[in-house]
């Protein structure tokens, strides 16, 4: 599994990265890697982490004695360019996910499907319904859309891993917002599966205080 922990912060108007700071007493990240290592302790992980971060990174595994087993890469500038990155160190299996790192609520079921669905159909992401109303907007203001049309998309996005390594290789551009999406531009067809609630991406102050509540 490639974890991608490239956030600055700016969201959550903090001075460390959002990655970084405490929840329950541990990093954010850590609880995401050690909820990933619950489910399978087989499953290699490989943490993608900007340059600058790597020894803020290697500092608060000695100090919380972290020991979850895990290889760090050095991130690129863009989404793209980190798991990019990761993925010369990650091949060797069969099957490869990529998880956002301050997503520490995803669950084994859920994995589990991801999995499943992309070793038979090549690519899969877990999704969720959109339960706000939803508006389009346009060049005269906006209109209403129906949000059953709709998923929200998590992660992580499992692939079959040469799919995955042939997309990164073949993209024209850099400025995916996800994996799914450079797999996608090659014309293949992308599963979704039914994702988990609790499966927050933790980007704001609101969303710590949700996370502390999951967790306790």
């Amino acid at each position: 599994m490639i974890v991608v922990a490239g956030g600055s912060g700016s969201r959550m108007g903090a001075d460390l990265p959002k990655q970084f700071l405490p929840l329950r007493g541990m990093p954010l990240l850590m609880h995401t890697l050690a909820n990933l290592h619950a489910m399978d302790g087989s499953m290699r992980i490989v943490l993608a982490l900007p340059n600058g971060h790597i020894a803020t990174w290697a500092r608060l595994c000695a100090d919380h004695a972290f020991r979850v087993p895990h290889d760090v890469v050095a991130g690129g500038d863009t989404r793209f360019r980190s798991v990019q990155h990761a993925l010369n160190m990650a091949q060797g299996s069969h099957l490869i996910g990529v998880h956002d790192g301050v997503r520490p609520f995803v669950s084994k079921d859920v994995v589990e499907r991801c999995f499943r669905a992309a070793d038979e159909f090549g690519a899969a992401v877990p999704t969720v319904p959109v339960i706000e109303s939803l508006r389009k907007m346009n060049g005269e203001g906006s209109e209403v859309v129906d949000r059953n049309d709709f998923r929200a998309v998590q992660t992580p996005q499992c692939f079959r891993t040469e799919i995955l390594v042939s997309a990164f290789a073949t993209a024209t551009h850099d400025r995916f917002t996800d994996d799914a999406a450079v797999v996608e531009a090659t014309g293949r067809h992308i599963a979704l599966v039914e994702g988990n609630t609790q499966n927050i991406k933790v980007t704001t102050p609101l969303d710590m205080r949700l996370a502390d509540l999951l967790i306790g």
